[in-house]
C-alpha cells in the first residue's frame, strides 16, 4: 500500500496524481473482471470498495498538501479539479460494480464488457500519460496526443452506451431490468467522460505552461 510523506517535497503532488491514476486502473480492472467471470461478485466488490475508498485516502492527501503549500507546480485550482476529477472516475467505477450487486443483475452481456473494456484502456492512457505532467512544459506533445486518445475513447464510449440504452428498450419487456441496467450503464459511461474531464485538465496545464 502507498505510504504518504507528510514532509514537503517539490515532486509530492506528482507522486499523488500517479497513484490516484494507478488506483484508478485497478478500479477499471477489477470493474472488468467481475463482469466477465459473474461469480463470487461480493467479494470483489469488498475489493472494489477499498480501492474507492484508498481513491478518497488519495484526494483527501492532495488536499491537505495543497493547504498547506505556499508554493505549488500550477495552478492551484487545477491541482484541486485534477485531483476530484481523479478521484470522481474511481467513484463512478465502483458505483457500477455496488449498482450491479445491490440490483442481483444477471449475468452481464455485451455491451457492460465493451463498456468495462473501454473503462479500461481510457484509465490507462491517463496513467500512461501522468508522468509527463511533470515536464508539462516539455511534454507539450505528449499530453495533447494523450488527450486526444481519451476524447476518441470517450467518444467509443457514448456510442457503446447509445447502442446499449437502444437494445435495452428494444430487447428486453421487464422493466425492472430497464431500470436497473440503464442506471449502471450510465455510471460506466459517466466514469469516461470523468476520464474526459482529467484530459481536459492534463490539456489546460500544459498549454498554460507551453
Amino acid at each position: 500500500m502507498f505510504k504518504f510523506n507528510l514532509m514537503p517535497r517539490d515532486d509530492k503532488f506528482f507522486d499523488l496524481f500517479e497513484v490516484s491514476a494507478k488506483n484508478m486502473v485497478r478500479a477499471a480492472e477489477s470493474l472488468k473482471d467481475m463482469i466477465y467471470s459473474w461469480e463470487c461478485f461480493d467479494e470483489k466488490l469488498e475489493e472494489m470498495t477499498k480501492i474507492e475508498h484508498q481513491g478518497d485516502t488519495i484526494t483527501h492527501e492532495i488536499m491537505f498538501q495543497l493547504n498547506r503549500s505556499f508554493i505549488t507546480p500550477f495552478d492551484r485550482e487545477d491541482i484541486g479539479l485534477l485531483a476530484h476529477s481523479l478521484d470522481d472516475v474511481t467513484d463512478l467505477i465502483q458505483s457500477s460494480a455496488d449498482t450491479m450487486v445491490l440490483y442481483k443483475v444477471k449475468t452481464p452481456g455485451k455491451r457492460a464488457r465493451e463498456l468495462a473494456d473501454i473503462l479500461v484502456q481510457i484509465t490507462t492512457e491517463v496513467e500512461n500519460v501522468m508522468p509527463s505532467l511533470r515536464r508539462h512544459n516539455s511534454n507539450l506533445e505528449k499530453i495533447l496526443n494523450s488527450c486526444v486518445e481519451i476524447n476518441r475513447l470517450e467518444n467509443l464510449a457514448d456510442t457503446i452506451y447509445r447502442t446499449a440504452l437502444t437494445e435495452l428498450f428494444e430487447d428486453d419487456s421487464d422493466i425492472a431490468d430497464i431500470i436497473k441496467w440503464r442506471e449502471i450503464y450510465e455510471h460506466m459511461e459517466s466514469a469516461t467522460d470523468m476520464c474526459e474531464d482529467v484530459a481536459n485538465v492534463l490539456e489546460s496545464v500544459a498549454l498554460k505552461h507551453a
